[in-house]
């Protein structure tokens, strides 16, 4: 270690850099006085009160700082590893207590991660360390100082992926100097085998529905984004020596032509984790500008299906589904865009009636979710297996239950509408927008409108809209103007059978942020439903192809709930927000 280094006393910082949360009401003084209180007696750190104890978010509290000190705030990302040249001739036990690390070198001048910037003994013994350089401070939070810490000496959860990453921009330097071009890279080496596999690894870790690697061209990095709860966020970057090659590793395992860059292609990749578990991706690849290619792939594991209760239908709703899921024959509905969890939830019903009595086939592609008792077959359109031509051979194979995995033509929807008009209960999915349209939609397709209106037990609507962190969801008092939106959206007739008056008891929930939602304030998704059954007078509407507004008018007389209404419920419930709501509902 070098003898520079010395252990310096912390200095304490001045509790006007908290001011701001103060003002913003983020924290009373009475609170932030107390903390200083119990900070100064040496039984907890003034940060961990201020994070955990009083709920103040991350970002808040490093906004503070950064105004304060007037330097640039520094959060935690995982993607960032400190200078490991940098680290070499210091003690990280040193640095673990008292709070700061050295980051990034530009030529003379060194980027330092520091909790206080003003504490002058920590900021000599930092000069001293790295005689004649620039000392350029960032304040970060103590634990996200830690954490950095953790990732540089090889402890935290990236540290293996970010070790390859290191690898690939050492040897991208290297390229540089030789001039040599991408496409000179072999995918099969080992560096881009490793990060492709923990590309993979993390995606599923961090509960990712889809990975996006996006190659751009003017040798800008690569882009891999994953998209989880819905939203899409850049993960890493990866030197563009490189983008062809993570590009050709990726076909390579969903066993796609490497050579083929000029027209889109499909493949699935079947992977292991270190657990022995097996997931499977489905790979599709399109050509970009500059003759790159961008690959898109959906993680599909095999998971077990979720109990109906656990689908968060109301008590209503769930009720009116099981009855009519008992029913021996008809057609069950469930719409709404990708990725909004239909067959989640057809798969629930399957649970449901997946007894040793009943004999189910399903036709799905691909095939998600796998139950034991069902005999689920993959179709595949390009050899003439459609799901017309499976419900056909499924109709010979004395079935009690067939589920197909979507309607996208005439012949497959006449076909399940002829099969449940015979005898068999049938589920499958639809792209639709609401479920009253879903008749529509149908009729347009050319279906005979007295067989549907005779074979339609129900539609389900679904939507995901994201779910509130439960660790740091925030309580508030809403405005008269929130109250009054949520009323409108509601409606006034049905808000009125509520019977919620605005006053000072009325309190919704918002996000806020913390560790455990990578301070999003969100955490998973909540399902939202809207279910549309058929009853005598909608059947006739139906058999005389009446506007969707009619039917929609009669839906909710007989006390049916869209969509909006499903989702306000679960915002006074304090699971979610107006505004997640209005996103996913609201045409």
């Amino acid at each position: 270690m070098r003898t520079a280094v010395q252990k310096p006393t912390k200095a304490p910082i001045n509790p006007e850099a908290f001011d701001s949360l103060v003002s913003d009401g983020l924290i009373r003084q009475a609170d932030l006085v107390k903390a200083f209180q119990t900070a100064l007696g040496g039984t907890a750190e003034l940060e961990s009160l201020l994070l955990d104890k009083y709920r103040v978010p991350r970002a808040e509290l490093g906004k503070a700082l950064s105004t304060f000190f007037g330097c640039p705030y520094v959060p935690f990302d995982e993607r960032s590893v400190s200078d490991p040249s940098l680290l070499k001739d210091l003690s990280y036990d040193y640095l673990k207590k008292y709070h700061w690390i050295p980051f990034r070198r530009y030529e003379q001048v060194i980027d330092v991660l520091i909790d206080n910037p003003h504490d002058l003994e920590k900021g000599h013994d930092i000069r001293r360390a790295f005689p004649g350089l620039t000392i350029r401070f960032s304040v970060s939070l103590q634990r996200d100082i830690e954490r950095y810490l953790q990732l540089a000496s090889g402890d935290g959860d990236m540290g293996s992926i970010s070790d390859t990453l290191g690898e690939l921009r050492s040897e991208a330097r290297s390229e540089r100097d030789a001039n040599e071009e991408s496409d000179s890279i072999d995918e099969n080496n080992s560096a881009i085998v490793r990060l492709a596999n923990q590309i993979i690894v993390e995606a599923y870790r961090k509960e990712a529905s889809d990975i996006h690697i996006e190659p751009y061209s003017d040798r800008k990095e690569t882009a891999v984004r994953f998209r989880v709860d819905g939203t899409c966020s850049t993960y890493m970057r990866v030197p563009a020596t490189y983008r062809r090659a993570l590009v050709s590793r990726m076909k390579i395992m969903a066993s796609l032509d490497i050579a083929e860059r000029r027209k889109p292609q499909d493949g699935k990749i079947r992977f292991k984790l270190g657990d022995e578990r097996l997931i499977e991706l489905r790979v599709a690849t399109l050509p970009t500008a500059g003759g790159n290619e961008d690959v898109a792939l959906r993680i599909l594991s095999a998971k077990e299906p979720l109990p109906l209760e656990a689908m968060e239908f109301s008590s209503r709703d769930l009720a009116i589904l099981l009855e009519l899921a008992e029913k021996p024959h008809g057609l069950i509905l469930c719409v709404g865009p990708t990725g909004s969890g239909k067959t989640t939830t057809l798969h629930a019903i399957l649970r449901h009636l997946n007894t040793d009595e009943r004999k189910i086939w399903t036709a799905e592609d691909p095939i998600e979710i796998t139950q034991e008792g069902l005999r689920q077959v993959q179709v595949h359109p390009r050899i003439g297996f459609t799901f017309a031509s499976a419900m056909r051979s499924f109709l010979r194979a004395d079935p009690d239950v067939i589920m197909i995995g979507e309607m996208r033509d005439k012949e497959t929807a006449e076909v399940a509408i002829e099969a449940s008009l015979t005898g068999h209960l049938v589920l499958s999915t639809l792209h639709t927008n609401s479920a009253v349209e879903t008749v529509s939609r149908l009729l347009d397709m050319g279906c005979d409108s007295f067989n549907f209106a005779d074979s339609m037990l129900c539609v389900i609507a679904k939507r995901l809209c994201k779910r509130l962190c439960t660790a740091c969801k925030q309580s508030y008092h809403p405005s008269r103007q929130e109250y009054d939106e949520l009323a409108a959206s509601y409606g006034a007739e049905a808000w009125e059978r509520l019977g919620i008056p605005y006053d000072e008891a009325f309190l919704l929930n918002r996000n806020q942020g913390c560790e455990s939602c990578h301070q999003t304030g969100f955490k998973g998704r909540v399902p939202l439903h809207e279910l549309f059954c058929n009853s005598d007078d909608l059947k006739n509407m139906i058999q005389s192809r009446a506007r969707t507004s009619d039917m929609l008018r009669a839906a909710r007389e007989t006390g049916m709930t869209t969509l909006m209404q499903d989702g306000i419920r679960k915002v006074l419930g304090g699971v979610t927000t107006f505004k997640q709501v209005r996103a996913v509902s609201m045409k």
